[in-house]
């Protein structure tokens, strides 16, 4: 407790830090504390005292400015609405204001000064528009009820709001102590951080916030601010928003059922292998589904489990034209064609009119990047281009100049989650991040594993990667992809593409070498075939090795 004591009559010798004021991070000048010719010090900042006993000990003394009682408007009653009696309404010191008509028009919940005790501060629910505001100050306040309990004890009650923590202080008939935060959900954290000294004094800590998203994030991210074994979170029935309402329900059984069977905090990323999902994971891992790449990927297919997984991330790294935009192509026409997958593509570095050209390229087996535009057939391309819409099953990002990042990621979303997309398609990375400043490309890959895990959706990244010091064009390996080397940590899949683009020989250089270089869930690396480009058709075919290739030439 504070001591309020009178200031000694000596004279001012020099000026200090104040080592109250520096406990709360105040007094950077270091000047707060007044040094007396008698011994005694004084902060004419937070009323800290410093002074010696006869034993020349030294002794502090905190010294309490004075508190203006907030005045609080209305008269202690019942909130017969919500079922809280006049008995909690008094005890927790909440006012109710009537209109003219004698309805109650507002809720007072006051906050307490931590040092008097004062009222100096309350939070005002109109109930008409059930908008809450705030008067006075909430500076030097804890959590609202808070004093009312003395620190330690068995158990203390955390709600999100006055009104739930009335509504269980109810239920409790007013014994076991219960306290809510200031703020609400949005400013749970900073509350419970705030008096966490004092809500560590009980034994247990028990969480009740909403039983909605937003309570439920507050929920996931008070619980570790705790000891260990120290707190546990509620879980209220789906079909109650909070403890309000199932007092309202008349359901004060079933809330205390819940109260106490509220389970103990764990890291959600902490399993006992004793745990049912552990054998859950194991038995999705041999079905989960999979999106089979094109007939021409076959090699990686086998490689891969059958292709790539929901919830995962696939790199594909290649050099500067060596033909992976081709190649992403093909993979994207040979998923929507052979499989059952909707897909959504964003596509930095090529127009919407580029893309339909390239898809409809394919689907003709006709390069029409070839062709002069004069000669070219739109009624008959119109057929082509129609019988690939039809299934719907196709979505583009109509990328216009440079997106934000969190643009390009609410798109993206959208396709997972109001599309239905099973694979999303992101060409290059390095126009979506243009730099690695202050781990740009690490933040977007760690975005794109969480999206994926969040939505079950199969991610593809297509990566530049760094001319290797080389002569050979096919010695690449994961650690050239350009800009960060979390592209190939946090990637499931990575997958690599070459091509000897200078060769002489046409069927060389048409030729692109694939390799499996990572694949998590098998373990499987090593090349995975080649591809062979039919300009003519603009179309990617399995392909031999050029050496093996060569020697078939000659006996032909």
């Amino acid at each position: 407790m504070s001591l309020a004591v009178a200031q000694p009559k000596s004279n001012m010798i020099s000026r200090g830090p104040c080592p109250k004021c520096r406990e709360n991070g105040e007094d950077r000048s270091g000047d707060n504390l007044a040094r007396y010719d008698d011994g005694h010090s004084y902060c004419y900042k937070c009323g800290f005292v410093e002074f010696l006993n006869d034993d020349d000990d030294t002794k502090t003394v905190e010294l309490v400015k004075p508190v203006k009682e907030f005045e609080m408007l209305g008269t202690h009653g019942p909130i017969k609405d919500r079922k809280i009696s006049e008995a909690i309404v008094s005890k927790f010191g909440v006012t109710l204001e009537t209109d003219s008509n004698g309805s109650i028009s507002k809720h007072h919940y006051p906050y307490k000064d931590r040092d008097s005790g004062a009222t100096v501060g309350t939070k005002v629910r109109n109930v008409p528009t059930k908008q809450f505001y705030a008067t006075g100050t909430f500076n030097n306040t804890g959590l609202f009820g808070q004093s009312l309990w003395r620190e330690g004890g068995k158990y203390v009650t955390v709600t999100e709001g006055e009104a739930d923590a009335l509504a269980i202080a109810e239920m409790f008939d007013g014994k076991w102590p219960v306290v809510s935060v200031k703020t609400g959900s949005a400013g749970a954290k900073g509350d419970i951080k705030e008096n966490l000294e004092w809500l560590e004094t009980f034994e247990n800590v028990v969480i009740c916030f909403d039983n909605d998203p937003a309570g439920r994030k507050a929920t996931e991210e008070v619980l570790p601010l705790f000891s260990h074994n120290k707190v546990r979170a509620v879980s209220l029935p789906s079909n109650y928003k909070d403890a309000g309402d199932m007092l309202k329900s008349g359901k004060i059984r079933e809330f205390t059922s819940a109260w106490w069977d509220a389970k103990p905090f764990r890291p959600v990323d902490v399993v006992p292998f004793s745990d049912e999902r552990c054998w859950d994971e194991f038995i999705r891992r041999g079905t989960e589904e999979v999106t089979p790449l094109p007939t021409a990927f076959g090699t990686l297919n086998g490689m891969m489990n059958g292709g790539i997984a929901a919830g995962e991330v696939t790199v594909i790294g290649a050099l500067t034209s060596v033909g992976k935009t081709t190649v992403v192509y093909n993979l994207l026409y040979g998923m929507k064609q052979e499989s059952n997958k909707r897909i959504g593509v964003a596509f930095l570095e090529s127009s919407l009119g580029e893309t339909t050209e390239k898809l409809v390229s394919i689907h003709m087996g006709k390069n029409l990047s070839t062709m002069p535009t004069s000669e070219w057939a739109y009624d008959e391309f119109r057929k082509f281009y129609d019988d690939l819409k039809q299934d719907d099953k196709l979505h583009i990002h109509n990328h216009q100049g440079s997106d934000d990042l969190d643009e390009l990621f609410s798109k993206i979303r959208y396709m997972a989650k109001g599309l239905d997309c099973d694979v999303v398609i992101i060409d290059p990375l390095q126009v979506a991040v243009t730099s690695n400043e202050n781990g740009m490309i690490d933040a977007f890959m760690d975005r794109c594993l969480k999206l994926a895990k969040e939505t079950s959706i199969s991610i593809i990244v297509v990566s530049h990667m760094r001319k290797p010091q080389v002569k050979d064009a096919h010695d690449v390996n994961e650690y050239d992809m350009k800009g960060s080397g979390s592209i190939n940590q946090i990637a499931f899949n990575t997958i690599l593409l070459s091509r000897d683009k200078l060769s002489e020989d046409d069927y060389t250089r048409n030729s692109t070498k694939v390799q499996l270089v990572k694949c998590r869930r098998t373990g499987r690396t090593g090349t995975a075939g080649w591809l062979f480009y039919e300009q003519e058709t603009s179309r990617l075919v399995q392909g031999n090795p050029p050496e093996i290739q060569a020697v078939s030439d000659e006996e032909f």
